[in-house]
């Protein structure tokens, strides 16, 4: 069967147009998660504020220093490259991680909603959930990159599945409009 000249399985999925979309969206949500994250983090330092600054807490990666994006970065960057990044390589190597993590995870999810359509049920928000279990609550602090997650308050965990919530959304409205668009 074919589709804009090219050839679609039988049961009409298209694996390369479902990752290109799936990357894609990937992408952006990648993007749109971190804005999320700059907007939650200015409002609950405004809200602080207003409360007079004592509860003011800094977020548990920042006090051991790297975030885990850096720490990933350094990691590839000392065992692959035999490079230790310096505090300029780290503020562009951090982020890179962080979109090329989320791009490729958006590419999977594209590809896997291709497949079994029923992935992509929930608009992305339980790809979001389960991309926030698998990355930030087991293999990020299985990997020494975290603390565990016993050592982190509840708000932390929900401020990061919100963000996952967030970016799972974006991926999949993103990924379905480049997808008809393909």
């Amino acid at each position: 069967m074919k589709s804009n000249g090219r050839t679609k399985s039988p049961d009409g999925t298209d694996v390369l147009r479902g990752l290109a979309a799936g990357l894609i969206g990937g992408l952006v949500a990648s993007w749109t998660m971190n804005q999320f994250q700059s907007l939650t983090s200015k409002l609950a330092e405004e809200l602080d504020k207003s409360q007079g600054g004592q509860k003011k807490k800094e977020a548990p990666e920042k006090k051991e220093g790297d975030d885990a994006t850096v720490k990933a970065a350094s990691a590839i960057s000392e065992k692959v490259f035999d490079h230790k990044l310096t505090k300029t390589e780290k503020k562009v190597a951090g982020p890179a991680v962080h979109y090329a993590f989320g791009t490729i995870m958006g590419g999977f999810y594209g590809v896997a909603a291709e497949l079994a359509p029923v992935i992509s049920a929930g608009a992305g928000l339980p790809f979001g959930a389960v991309f926030w279990l698998a990355a930030d609550e087991a293999a990020v602090p299985a990997l020494g990159l975290s603390k565990p997650p016993t050592e982190h308050p509840l708000s932390t965990h929900a401020s990061a599945l919100a963000s996952h919530f967030v970016y799972g959304l974006t991926t999949d409205v993103v990924r379905r409009a480049v997808r008809r668009a393909l």
